[in-house]
């Protein structure tokens, strides 16, 4: 292992937990904005703002290379009430960094800071961007920094983004070949039936029994449809019906959420919902209308800056504890659209057993202070390994 000793570690912590105490929503991220920009420019890095509205560049030179890469970090918090009881829980009411967005800002500040202090004796050639981004969780702030000219502005051959992860050890990394995390896709189904006394219900058009068998079938996409080597969900989570226990309503509406690492294999599971849909309508007489609304796509790795990644990985933390074997996650991630821009690879950082409920969007989750050092360490290695002199 090759742990750098940082002498400002304690500040940073400081900082981190600041950060954790005032969690700001998406696009609204003005005093993190403030927190990040202020501490760049004490490093003497060069910081420009207002990129997707609170989004921060910070950019940092050495020698004569025209290689550059971003290292992104995000910055927004999460509508959750807090949970906690230490000193630096949320003080703002149902706002809270559950998923470490505070600790993703502090490593990258703290990775800023060490090039910053330490340019001539760090073995690197050409720019490095540092990456603050808004709005990870639901509002798609990577593609708005990149509709507002981030890489048009700011150049870059590869960018490169980094999650902690509870329940993997500290201490280890996954560094994955391709997919990483799936893109999400959310639906709405409307059933329109003709309402009636539930005492009566051959009058009417039954859109409780439609709504039901739908949920059913629609266990049947991904079993059925797909071949058993390609990965998808298709999950319920929303059925809205009725007022009254006497009354069967005229309409139902169910929500949820597919998700996929291949874009054809999405295609394919939004056609089988389709089909489903129409045949339970004509099963039922009822009319079904099926509304898909395309989020964040799948977070995908580039080969050869996985590789990297890998390297700069195992110089950091051992060979032992990097892993390129794990599963990717089901869960999904905007730095997918920087990746659809710019070759790239996006790596999991363990925050250690995640017991007592610290996990990624849960109101006891903190994040580990114990990791700084390390993500940090990560950062420095990528830089050195992606931006080597000898390259």
């Amino acid at each position: 292992m090759s742990i750098l000793a940082l002498p400002f570690l304690t500040e940073l912590v400081t900082i981190r937990r600041d950060l954790h105490a005032h969690p700001e929503l998406a696009f609204n991220e003005s005093r993190t904005a403030d927190v990040v920009a202020r501490e760049l420019t004490r490093y003497g890095v060069e910081v420009h703002r207002g990129i997707a509205g609170t989004g921060i560049v910070g950019i940092l030179r050495k020698g004569s290379g025209s290689r550059s890469i971003g290292l992104r970090a995000d910055m927004d918090a999460l509508p959750l009430l807090e949970k906690n009881e230490f000193p630096h829980r949320s003080r703002i009411e149902g706002c809270m960094h559950a998923c470490g967005h505070d600790g993703h800002t502090a490593m990258l500040l703290g990775a800023a800071r060490y090039l910053a202090d330490n340019l001539a004796r760090v073995n690197f050639d050409g720019v490095v961007h540092f990456i603050f981004q808004p709005a990870e969780e639901s509002e798609g702030g990577a593609l708005r920094m990149i509709e507002d000219g981030l890489f048009d502005r700011f150049p870059m051959d590869a960018v490169y983004g980094m999650h902690n992860w509870p329940g993997l050890p500290a201490g280890q990394m996954v560094v994955l070949d391709g997919p990483v995390m799936a893109g999400t896709c959310a639906f709405e189904i409307k059933v329109h039936g003709r309402g009636c006394h539930a005492g009566m219900p051959n009058q009417g058009v039954d859109t409780i029994l439609a709504g039901a068998t739908l949920v059913q079938a629609l266990q049947s996409v991904v079993a059925r449809n797909l071949h058993p080597c390609d990965a998808a969900v298709v999950s319920v989570t929303q059925f809205h019906a009725g007022e009254a226990w006497n009354i069967i309503p005229d309409d139902v509406v169910l929500r949820g959420t597919l998700r996929s690492f291949k874009p054809e294999v999405q295609e394919q599971v939004e056609l089988a919902i389709e089909r489903i849909a129409g045949g339970v309508a004509s099963t039922f007489g009822a009319q079904i209308r099926v509304n898909f609304d395309h989020r964040y796509p799948p977070t995908i790795n580039s080969v050869p800056e996985a590789r990297l990644s890998r390297e700069a990985a195992a110089a950091t933390l051992g060979a032992a504890a990097v892993r390129s074997d794990e599963l990717p996650s089901m869960g999904a991630e905007d730095f997918s659209y920087m990746l659809r821009e710019k070759p790239g690879c996006y790596v999991w950082l363990g925050n250690g057993p995640g017991s007592g409920g610290c996990t990624l969007h849960n109101p006891h989750y903190d994040f580990n202070d114990a990791v700084l050092p390390l993500g940090i360490s990560y950062w420095v290695s990528l830089v050195k390994t992606a931006l080597a002199v000898d390259h």
